[in-house]
């Protein structure tokens, strides 16, 4: 099969090398990719924002499939454009990608369809947000309802700070996605990520992951786009994860079916385990960055044979096969992420660190000149490792990390810490 993928992230390297291992695949093609992606893919300039220069590429190259690795695009509608041209696209169309691009619209289908979540209103005018956060205080959760790139959250722990991010952004912080204001009620409790793949009928489940959002070791620190991530998580017990199935998932793939736009690819259901059972604080369209990463290290089964089965609604007989071990990643970072970083550093060390045992590199953020890696990102490269616990695969990933000499990164030390925990109490 000829397949473009694409994306220039690690998501879309962890995807590159996932699929380049199928033996169905006899050319892989990503768009723009990057320097890691180069390894296991042919990297091509094309602009993924430009619809007809993608769908021409995969005429004159009998693309196959695509996959699509990013929201903005799938937002955009490349999903409608490529399957009205006739070519094959893993991902959703532009309606069903609203449960990502637009908060208010997954809000409006957890009320039609029963799923449980946090109370919530919409607002397009500032001073009513901030009469509404007045009246019910402090902790509260004040997003922008359109795409900000994992950026457009705040939990705001005073009703000044919600106030104020109100304020950021009505003024245009996050351009047109903070044109409307979603403000919800703070969910306490253990935060996990659950994954599902979709048909737009059935939904089969794939492995537990736990990703680490804050900045800084101990979970302190602005949010980020995330600098960790572990798999399998202790906290989706088999109790929890036919919970999150039943009430989260299924509901949500029967209720936009029933709307007559059905939901295929890969539904990401961000989780608040609550003492009222599992409740939904968002959902992606698209694979989690950095869960992505560990979820392709424990996946057993050919990949590309799932994305097709997606795209027929074939899923009712399929069925994905893990590998036993805990996989984990650490991000490292250019230093000043998530505001303002230096591109261009010079990154060395790295055969070295791949060379240790279970280890793999996806890169995030690089660039490729005069033989050597340079940062071009901010969160620039995943440490991945796998063992035979998460204890085992979070020494291996920071032996790696250790071997990597890039002065102007930075790295989480304490990823997989909870689990770590939890075995360590096991004993």
């Amino acid at each position: 099969m000829h397949i473009l993928l694409l994306g220039s992230g690690g998501r879309e390297h962890a995807l590159a090398w996932k699929i380049a291992a199928s033996p169905l695949v006899t050319k892989l093609w990503c768009a723009p990719g990057n320097a890691g992606i180069a390894r296991e893919a042919e990297c091509v300039a094309l602009d993924v924002a430009d619809h007809a220069a993608v769908i021409a590429f995969c005429k004159q190259n009998k693309v196959e499939l695509v996959v699509v690795g990013p929201e903005t695009p799938l937002a955009a509608g490349i999903v409608d454009d490529l399957t009205a041209a006739g070519i094959k696209a893993f991902g959703p169309n532009k309606i069903p990608a609203q449960l990502e691009s637009s908060k208010g619209f997954t809000k409006a289908l957890c009320t039609e369809f029963g799923i449980p979540t946090g109370a919530y209103k919409r607002f397009t005018n500032a001073d009513e947000a901030r009469a509404y956060v007045q009246s019910q205080g402090a902790p509260i959760v004040v997003k922008a309802d359109g795409l900000a790139a994992g950026k457009g959250v705040v939990v705001a722990k005073s009703v000044r700070e919600a106030e104020d991010a109100i304020a950021m952004m009505f003024e245009g912080a996050f351009g047109e996605a903070g044109a409307e204001v979603v403000i919800e009620e703070f969910l306490a409790g253990r935060e996990i990520s659950f994954f599902a793949l979709c048909d737009g009928v059935t939904a089969i489940p794939l492995a537990s992951a736990q990703d680490h959002k804050r900045v800084f070791d101990h979970d302190v620190g602005p949010n980020t786009g995330g600098m960790g991530a572990y798999s399998p998580t202790p906290l989706v017990t088999p109790a929890v994860h036919d919970a999150i199935m039943a009430k989260i998932i299924l509901p949500t793939v029967a209720g936009m079916k029933q709307r007559g736009t059905p939901f295929r690819g890969v539904l990401y259901a961000g989780i608040m385990l609550t003492t009222q059972g599992p409740k939904l604080f968002e959902f992606n369209v698209r694979f989690g960055d950095p869960e992505c990463q560990v979820l392709m290290l424990r996946m057993m089964s050919d990949i590309v044979p799932a994305f097709l089965a997606a795209c027929d609604g074939q899923l009712k007989n399929f069925d994905l096969r893990w590998y036993p071990e805990s996989a984990l990643t650490v991000v490292m970072a250019a230093k000043g992420y998530p505001g303002d970083y230096q591109k261009g550093t010079r990154i060395e060390g790295l055969d070295d660190a791949a060379k240790v045992d279970t280890v793999e590199i996806f890169h995030a953020g690089t660039v490729a000149k005069d033989g050597a890696i340079l940062a071009n990102g901010g969160r620039v490269l995943n440490v991945c490792a796998l063992g035979a616990d998460v204890t085992e695969a979070q020494a291996r990933a920071y032996q790696a990390v250790d071997l990597i000499r890039w002065p102007e990164g930075f790295c989480r030390r304490d990823i997989g810490w909870q689990a770590v925990e939890a075995e360590k109490a096991k004993g």
